[in-house]
């Protein structure tokens, strides 16, 4: 029986290892304006171009989703995480944009407002919480 503890620890420590690579955020609910909770509820777009949600998976908007990778700090209902966002919209070579950054989600009393480091000038909510 002792034989099969050093094959359960190596079963279990790769399991750990593939569910690090995406975190979730520790929140209850999907938040979001308008759009985006009709999404949340529905799975089907509105076609809006004023899309916004929050889910514990990740940050979505009519142009980008933003995978969280990481939970770097959580402060309270306030959260940095390392996210992988893909854009929309054209470039040189015709690809979707793809980058990492690192977003500051910050509860208030409307919902939370979301940031990233990357550019002081995105901020977006107050979300509420989707009903």
């Amino acid at each position: 029986m002792a034989r099969g503890w050093p094959v359960l620890t190596l079963v279990s420590l790769a399991a750990l290892s593939t569910a690090a690579q995406a975190e979730t955020l520790p929140i209850k609910g999907s938040y979001g304006n308008k759009d985006g909770c009709a999404y949340a509820k529905s799975g089907e777009s509105t076609g809006s171009d004023d899309f916004f949600l929050l889910t514990l998976e990740a940050i979505t908007t009519a142009a980008s989703y933003c995978e969280i990778k990481k939970v770097l700090t959580t402060e309270g209902k306030n959260f940095t995480a390392t996210v992988s966002c893909q854009a929309e919209g054209e470039q040189a070579d015709g690809e979707e944009g793809e980058g990492d950054d690192t977003a500051k989600i910050t509860s208030g009393l409307k919902g939370y407002t979301i940031g990233f480091t990357s550019d002081d000038t995105i901020k977006w909510g107050p979300l509420p919480l989707c009903k």
